[in-house]
């Protein structure tokens, strides 16, 4: 009969502790596929601020900056390695200021780029800095502008180059993550009056900063 009760006892032990073994058996396997690395493509919904260069031409100081929303796509050939397309989802707006800071009048622009990029570290780290390089052209439109002695359209061809591309990664958990970044763009368009090009190059070199909120799957 001790036997029996001892028995008895270990086997109720053994039932009461069985629910919260296997709870923690279950959530460790668990937390053990909950991870970012393998996951192939990422989307990233955000807004940067784009702003050029002061003195880009003769006879303008300053392009203004403003912001648009962004979007990025990109396919990870492994946790490392990306290739990303981004672009502006709207267009960025620039109010043009003369040398006497008079306003000659406004222009916009709409980049799109494709890059290949480094992101640093493990896939599940909290913290991935990434570098980027690739090739980009921003379309400008909408240009209502003024100068002296000009009353043809004033206008610029599409900018063409190369963009270099740091930022930083915030995993929030295996799926989603917030971003920073800032982006340069190489950007010389040729200034056109009348539909005719007048050699003369806007250099604009704009830099962009952007913050969004992405999704990998």
């Amino acid at each position: 009969m001790r036997s029996i009760r001892i028995l008895s006892l270990s086997l109720l032990t053994a039932a009461a502790f069985a629910p919260s073994a296997f709870a923690q058996d279950y959530s460790a396997t668990d937390s053990s596929t909950d991870t970012a690395s393998g996951k192939h493509f990422a989307v990233v919904g955000g807004v940067a601020l784009l702003q050029p260069k002061n003195d880009p031409v003769e006879g303008i100081r300053k392009f203004d900056g403003g912001p648009a929303p962004t979007l990025s796509l990109s396919y990870y050939i492994n946790d490392n390695w990306a290739v990303e397309l981004w672009g502006a989802a709207d267009k960025f707006n620039h109010r043009v200021r003369g040398v006497g800071n008079e306003r000659l009048g406004t222009v916009e622009q709409q980049p799109i780029a494709l890059s290949g990029q480094y992101h640093f570290g493990q896939a599940d780290n909290v913290f991935r800095p990434f570098v980027g390089v690739g090739y980009y052209e921003s379309n400008f439109s909408n240009e209502e502008l003024t100068a002296p002695g000009v009353t043809e359209h004033i206008g610029l061809e599409t900018a063409k180059g190369a963009i270099g591309t740091v930022g930083l990664d915030m995993n929030i958990n295996s799926t989603w993550f917030a971003r920073a970044d800032a982006r340069y763009m190489h950007a010389r368009p040729e200034v056109k009056v009348g539909g005719e090009g007048t050699g003369a190059d806007a250099k604009l070199d704009p830099w962009t900063v952007g913050f969004g909120i992405g999704a990998r799957f």
